[in-house]
C-alpha cells in the first residue's frame, strides 16, 4: 500500500460465511474482507489527501460530504449487517494500514466478541417522540364587571396563558414520553436515550421529548411495534424508525473498545 494511502473501517463481524461481495464504499473504492482471529474487518483504500487527519478536519464541515459519506458508510454496513452479526464502527474511522487493523482486532478481540454475541440475533429500532399542542379550552369572558384592562396588558395576559399553555403541554409529554420508553424497555433487550434533535435536524416544527434506541429480539419486533400503537396520543406524535444495524449498542469509540447502550 502506497504511503500516501489508508483504510477506512466500515465494521467488523466473525469470521463466517464469504462477502456480501461488489460493495462499493467511500469515495468510490470497493470494500474488501480482512480476515483475522477469527475475526473479518470490512474496509477499503482510502486516499489521506482526503481521509487524512487534516484532511478530515476540514471535510467534516462539509455538510454535503458529510452527508454523501454517511449515506455511502450506512449502505455498505447494513449489506453486511443483512448476513449476520455486526459490529459497525463510527463513521470516518481510518487507519494507516491494514496491519494496524489487525492489531486492533488483537488487542479489542474479547471487547468484539462481546458485542457480536449481544447483537445477534437482533436488531435495532429508533422511537421519536414529539410535543403535540393540545387544543386549549376557549377561555370564558366575565359576566359582570367593567373591561378595565389596557388592549397592551389584554395582550400581555393573553400571551402569559399562551405560554403557560405550551409549557403544559411539554410537560404532558415529556412524562408520557417517559411512559412510553418505560413501556418499551418492557420488550426491548437494552435501550438508550439520545439527547433531543432540534427541530432543524428532526425536519419537525413540534419539540422532540423523546429520541430512543432500542436493541429489540427479531422475534419480538411485532410485538415491538404493538408497544408504539398502544402507546400513541395525550399530546405526542410518535415516530419509529428501523430496523437496522445495532450502532447505539455495537459501535467503535475513538480508542477501539466496543460501545453499547445501558438501559435506562
Amino acid at each position: 500500500m502506497a504511503t500516501d494511502e489508508g483504510v477506512y473501517l466500515y465494521a467488523v463481524t466473525r469470521a463466517e460465511g464469504e462477502g456480501p461481495d461488489g460493495l462499493t464504499g467511500v469515495a468510490g473504492a470497493p470494500v474488501r474482507r480482512l480476515v483475522h482471529a477469527g475475526l473479518a474487518a470490512f474496509l477499503s483504500t482510502v486516499s489521506l489527501e482526503e481521509f487524512g487527519e487534516e484532511a478530515l478536519r476540514r471535510s467534516m464541515e462539509d455538510l454535503a460530504w458529510l452527508e454523501e459519506t454517511a449515506r455511502t458508510h450506512h449502505r455498505v454496513v447494513e449489506a453486511i449487517a443483512g448476513l449476520r452479526s455486526t459490529a459497525p464502527v463510527r463513521l470516518v474511522t481510518v487507519y494507516t494500514g491494514e496491519a494496524q487493523v489487525r492489531e486492533l482486532l488483537d488487542e479489542r478481540h474479547e471487547q468484539f466478541d462481546a458485542v457480536l454475541s449481544r447483537v445477534t440475533g437482533r436488531q435495532e429500532w429508533g422511537v421519536k417522540a414529539y410535543a403535540v399542542p393540545v387544543p386549549a379550552e376557549p377561555a370564558a369572558e366575565p359576566v359582570d364587571g367593567p373591561r378595565s384592562a389596557s388592549p397592551g396588558a389584554a395582550y400581555l395576559n393573553r400571551r402569559r396563558a399562551a405560554l403557560r399553555g405550551r409549557e403544559a403541554d411539554w410537560r404532558r409529554a415529556a412524562e408520557h414520553a417517559q411512559a412510553v420508553h418505560e413501556a418499551l424497555m418492557h420488550v426491548a433487550v437494552v435501550g438508550r436515550r439520545h439527547r433531543a434533535q432540534d427541530p432543524q435536524l428532526s425536519g419537525r416544527r413540534e419539540q422532540m421529548v423523546l429520541n430512543g434506541a432500542y436493541l429489540v429480539d427479531e422475534e419480538r419486533a411485532a410485538e415491538f411495534t404493538r408497544v408504539i400503537e398502544d402507546v400513541v396520543g395525550q399530546g405526542v406524535a410518535v415516530e419509529l424508525v428501523g430496523p437496522w444495524a445495532p450502532y447505539s449498542f455495537a459501535a467503535l469509540d475513538q480508542e477501539g473498545e466496543a460501545a453499547h447502550g445501558d438501559a435506562s
